[in-house]
């Protein structure tokens, strides 16, 4: 199979995420890192264009010139990862949507929220493929907790409860000079929501993205309890959905004892299931008045959708990179498929789900100011 070809904007020296897309897209071998804008500094991208092996010919300073050049060149790129900082998404994701390349960006989707709904807009004007890195949402177990709740095995759902907790800035390292800290907490370049839309919008589509279900409204307490930080760190939400349930997400930055924990449960008439992050092989389901099961990844009681996001047997773990790969793998079937003329359905989060993300930060926002009162999401 012909590899496709990458490009990324941003990623360079010093960056975690950027590593992260480039192990992802090399996991199942479709695709063939070839360009980048590593760095808006001429220098620096030229150096992290050497440590990565580019053409020096490919690495650009300027992310616009990189569309242009990209897009007229018979071996152009067929799609670019943009791993920035939330504030250059909506220009360098549009500067690529524009010249007709696909996009897996990052998220949240944009800083603001009219910058999302103009990316929406953009990608349904241009006709591109477009994919958000929802990562969690690729994991088989989670797969198959979808695919659990649409066979109705849970029954009519009634509660959400969602929570994502981490202590990495439990501490005002900011002001330290540590480079993911000091952006992440910058409303300039990350968006008025901090905790709320760091990690917040994970939480919100890992909700959403298992029961099938909106939120309708919301009720937010949002709060910052490191003295001088410009946005918030800690986040309590209560969630009304679509079909009548009722929910609760939290998402704290400052949960001192937590690393990575992202924990889902889904109660409904019938059943129950239970799924943490950071025990990514499992998931617990509860029929009602049976004993708990504990379902596990590569076991035979699971469904297509969890096989289609396994690699390997069971009992030899997969984690994080795997699901992060699952949607790079996706992205690679869409391409595929488009070149192709067949059909095939956009598995990876798309715009439209990125948008809904920045709805629910700006939903979260509005209701903190107005002392947490209801609000409705406007879309």
């Amino acid at each position: 199979m012909r590899r496709i070809r990458l490009g990324m904007v941003g990623g360079g020296q010093g960056a975690f995420i950027g590593g992260v897309h480039r192990m992802a897209a090399r996991l199942d071998d479709r695709f063939e890192f070839v360009s980048a804008a590593p760095s808006s500094d001429a220098a620096r991208a030229q150096a992290s264009g050497i440590e990565l092996g580019l053409d020096p010919q490919r690495v650009y300073a300027d992310f616009r010139a990189m569309a242009v050049a990209e897009a007229e060149r018979p071996d152009g790129i067929e799609v670019v990862a943009v791993v920035t900082p939330n504030h250059l998404h909506h220009a360098v994701a549009g500067a690529f949507i524009d010249a007709g390349i696909h996009v897996i960006c990052d998220k949240p989707l944009t800083r603001t929220l009219d910058e999302a709904i103009d990316l929406v807009a953009r990608v349904r004007k241009a006709g591109v493929l477009f994919g958000v890195t929802y990562t969690y949402s690729a994991y088989p177990m989670v797969r198959h907790a979808r695919e659990l709740v649409e066979s109705g095995a849970l029954g009519d759902i009634r509660v959400v409860q969602v929570e994502y907790a981490q202590d990495w800035l439990a501490e005002d390292i900011e002001t330290t000079g540590q480079k993911q800290a000091r952006w992440r907490t910058d409303p300039a370049l990350a968006g008025e929501g901090g905790c709320i839309g760091d990690i917040g919008t994970h939480a919100y589509h890992l909700a959403c993205f298992v029961t099938g279900l909106g939120v309708t409204q919301l009720a937010a307490d949002l709060a910052t309890f490191v003295a001088g930080r410009k946005v918030d760190d800690d986040a309590h939400v209560s969630l009304r959905f679509d079909n009548g349930a009722r929910g609760h997400l939290w998402a704290s930055q400052v949960a001192t004892g937590c690393q990575n924990a992202l924990a889902l449960r889904v109660f409904g008439s019938k059943g129950s299931l239970s799924f943490r992050q950071e025990s990514p092989e499992e998931l617990w389901y509860t029929p009602l008045g049976q004993p708990t099961q504990r379902l596990t990844r590569g076991g035979p009681s699971l469904g297509a959708a969890a096989a289609q996001a396994t690699r390997i047997p069971g009992g030899h773990p997969e984690g994080y990179l795997e699901a992060f790969a699952q949607l790079y793998r996706e992205m690679a079937d869409q391409i595929e498929a488009r070149h192709a003329g067949r059909a095939c359905v956009l598995a990876v989060p798309g715009v439209q789900a990125g948008a809904q993300g920045m709805h629910f930060v700006d939903a979260a926002i509005r209701s903190h100011r107005q002392g947490g009162a209801w609000v409705s999401l406007e879309a």
